[in-house]
Formats: C-alpha cells, sequence, structure tokens
C-alpha cells in the first residue's frame, strides 16, 4: 500500500492518540466523504472550512487513500494495488515489509518507518475489513496462445519446473485465502507485472522461504506478462477462501495466523 502523505502516519504510534492529519489530506477526505462540511461552502475569507477531525483508525488512513482510493478500494486501471478485504494477516506482512526493507518503496518506507506492530495490524485490520465492490476489468488484448499457457501456469502450473499452481495458494476463484493470502483478481495488469519481477529480480523478499521469490525466478518476462494479462482481465468479486488445512505445496514464510 502507498500512501500520498506522510506527515501524519509519520506520527501514528499504537497509543490511540489523535493524529492531525495535513490540510491536503484533510481537503481531500472531506472532499470524498463530504462530512462536516456543506459541499461547496467556503469561509468568509474564500476558503474551504476544514472538517472536525475524529479520534480513530478510519480518520488516520486518510493519507492511504489519497493513492489507493476510497476504503482501499482502487481501481484496475492504475498501479496502486487494491487494499479493501485482502486478508489481515497479509496486508500486516506488506506493511512490516514496507517498515522492515524487504519490500522497496521510499515513500511507503518513509510513511511506516516508526510505526509499531500493533499499529501496523490496526490499519491492516481496518482495511482488511472494509467490504466494496470491485470495478469491472479494464479490457486488454490476450493472444489465444498467451492466454492458453497463462491459465495453464495459473490452475495446473508446471511440474517440470516444480512450479505449482497459482490456484493451489490463491483458491480455486484467485480470491485468497486468510490468513495471509492475498488474491489476485482486481489487480492492475502493470501492478502484477512489477511485483512479479520485483521477486524475480530480488527487490521485493518475503519472510524465509520466500516461496514467491522462487516461483517467479522460475517464470521467464514473457510468462510474467502473459500470467499478469490474464489475472487482470479476469471478473473478481468474491471474499477470501477460508483457512485450509492442507499445507501449501511449497514451503512459504509468514503464513502463520
Amino acid at each position: 500500500m502507498t500512501a500520498g502523505t506522510a506527515t501524519a502516519a509519520d506520527r501514528a504510534d499504537a497509543a490511540g492518540q489523535v493524529k492531525p492529519v495535513g490540510r491536503a489530506a484533510a481537503s481531500a477526505s472531506s472532499s470524498a466523504s463530504g462530512a462536516g462540511s456543506t459541499a461547496g461552502s467556503t469561509t468568509s475569507d474564500g476558503s474551504r472550512p476544514l472538517r472536525v477531525l475524529r479520534n480513530d483508525i478510519g480518520e488516520r488512513v486518510q493519507a492511504c487513500l489519497l493513492c489507493h482510493g476510497e476504503q482501499g478500494r482502487a481501481t484496475p486501471d492504475g498501479y496502486f494495488p487494491r487494499l479493501a478485504g485482502k486478508p489481515a494477516g497479509y496486508l500486516f506482512n506488506q506493511l512490516r515489509h514496507f517498515r522492515d526493507g524487504r519490500r522497496a518503496h521510499a515513500l511507503m518506507s518513509g510513511l511506516l518507518r516508526h510505526m509499531s506492530d500493533d499499529y501496523l495490524r490496526e490499519i491492516a485490520g481496518y482495511f482488511a475489513a472494509q467490504s466494496v465492490p470491485y470495478p469491472p476489468p479494464v479490457a486488454t488484448a490476450l493472444s489465444d496462445t498467451d492466454r492458453q499457457r497463462a491459465e495453464s501456469l495459473v490452475r495446473r502450473g508446471d511440474a517440470a519446473r516444480r512450479l505449482p499452481a497459482c490456484a493451489e495458494c490463491h483458491s480455486a476463484a484467485m480470491t485468497g485465502r486468510q490468513p495471509a493470502i492475498p488474491g489476485l483478481l482486481g489487480l492492475p495488469r502493470d501492478y502484477l507485472v512489477a511485483q512479479l519481477g520485483a521477486w524475480r529480480s530480488g527487490q521485493r523478499r518475503s519472510y524465509v522461504p520466500d516461496c514467491m521469490g522462487d516461483i517467479a525466478r522460475a517464470l521467464q518476462p514473457d510468462e510474467i506478462a502473459a500470467v499478469a494479462t490474464w489475472l487482470s482481465i479476469q471478473t473478481p468479486g468474491a471474499e477470501p477462501a477460508p483457512q485450509s488445512a492442507t499445507p501449501t505445496p511449497v514451503a512459504c514464510g509468514g503464513l502463520a495466523p
């Protein structure tokens, strides 16, 4: 998750104190929610009045929404990923990865640098609890050959290369699995390509054993492009699958609740 205003979040901690957000974030959040002022109203000097800030986690994540969209819903035609409805364990892990340097993004790392695990869990829980509809996928051209190759990798994997199917971990519907495996649908193609590429190059890492790093390095660049495109044009919508008693086909770190 990427946020557009680091000032407020850098000051946040797990103590539950009121954290004033910046004027730009407050104004953006006010535009989105309409709370605290009448649409189009102005003060005597011609400026729009700032609304009264609430002392809750929904207020403190307003900066996140500047990039990730209202309620973390995002859209499939940009770069930033959807946060709404993702398993809380997955979101918490990603926040820690940004904070601790396993994922590289200067703005996210700076935003989260001083946040405690408890505060990151609170942020993750907020977005995991958001249930908002998905927008329709963006139509993207995909040849019949690439479509068949992508669907085969997603549904069946490649035993000869010890590549498990995406569906074995991320669920048959690609909606993710509780408590810490994300859904793969409703994400922009460019984002999927970038993340698989980052795993392949070592710029993105997870807890050891880093199964996604191993899988991405076994894929060829054209396979990554085909799989990302195929996933991005599927219709999303379901909730993450419940936790499975069956172990994942390869060992993966960070999946424990």
